[in-house]
């Protein structure tokens, strides 16, 4: 495994969760309602699809951090009914899949995780986990974006990977959320 690696890794966390912020900040827009009301997607509604992201970050997020929760994560798929508690404790989960990230090394990243299926032990290379992590939380964020554009609250932009033209144009989420280029890409940003 390549430092190279390790710090795309990183990168993606720190992606997911500025996405997360955004998504959910133009979320915290609509009524209670609207956030609850039926929509076409896998999950049939905004709440439902961003509560299944929550959910499954937390799954996966705890095993990577070496806990056991396993399937209980998913006991209640709509822990957090309202916007506002969502959006405050994504945040906390992205925090805690960035410290895992940025706790990385080459020799990590290629271990094991161990992930507990309730009735099995699955065993994945931290790296595949993570790729899956992230893919997961993509999909769904997609789907979630879809169905905004059906509210009257226009889906922010989801798609721009911190390019460095756009760099002005973060700076101020990147204060909101405490970051700045370099904590993304290192000193040499």
């Amino acid at each position: 495994m390549c430092n190279g690696l390790v710090q795309t890794c990183r990168a993606f966390a720190y992606n997911n969760a500025w996405a997360n912020h955004r998504l959910l900040g133009a979320c915290a827009g609509l009524t209670q309602s609207e956030f609850e009301a039926a929509r076409t997607g896998f999950f049939p509604s905004l709440q439902a699809t961003l509560n299944h992201i929550y959910v499954i970050d937390l799954f996966y997020v705890d095993a990577l951090e070496g806990g056991w929760l396993g399937p209980a994560a998913w006991d209640n798929p709509v822990p957090l009914p309202a916007v506002a508690g969502l959006t405050q404790a994504q945040a906390s989960m992205d925090r805690r899949l960035i410290d895992v990230c940025n706790a990385l090394t080459p020799a990590l990243l290629g271990g094991e995780v161990r992930i507990n299926r309730g009735s099995s032990v699955q065993v994945e290379r931290r790296d595949r986990l993570l790729m899956h992590l992230f893919q997961h939380q993509i999909h769904h964020r997609g789907q979630a974006h879809a169905m905004l554009s059906g509210t009257r609250i226009e889906p922010p932009q989801l798609d721009e990977f911190f390019s460095v033209a756009d760099a002005p144009l973060r700076a101020p989420e990147f204060a909101a959320l405490g970051w700045r280029e370099e904590t993304v890409w290192g000193p040499n940003a």
